[in-house]
């Protein structure tokens, strides 16, 4: 599956009643957050049926990463069901990513 990029108008639909959604909080000038994109790239790859990968840019959508307590980036927000389950600040590896996945489906 490919990744979404979210706005705080698409925020809910697209992240509600969806299973398992990773959440990136990231802003264009972040370079940990262009060091996980690819990582981010080949999850959506390798696990694009459990998982669904969404991008919201902090810089263009403050509200949503207001409402999260989003302080640093990037910011990983693990959803199930459209209810936040798990957090993670920073660069991770792929392996990391893909057990707290597992751990949420």
């Amino acid at each position: 599956m490919a990744i979404v990029n979210v706005t705080d108008q698409s925020f809910n639909a697209e992240i509600e009643g969806q299973g398992t959604v990773l959440v990136d909080f990231w802003a264009p000038w972040c370079g940990p957050c262009k060091m996980i994109a690819p990582i981010l790239d080949e999850l959506a790859t390798e696990m694009g049926d459990s998982v669904k990968i969404a991008k919201l840019n902090v810089d263009d959508n403050p509200e949503t990463a207001s409402r999260f307590g989003v302080m640093s980036i990037p910011t990983l927000i693990f959803f199930k069901d459209g209810q936040p389950v798990d957090k993670v600040v920073g660069l991770n590896s792929k392996e990391n990513l893909k057990n707290i996945i597992s751990k949420h489906q």
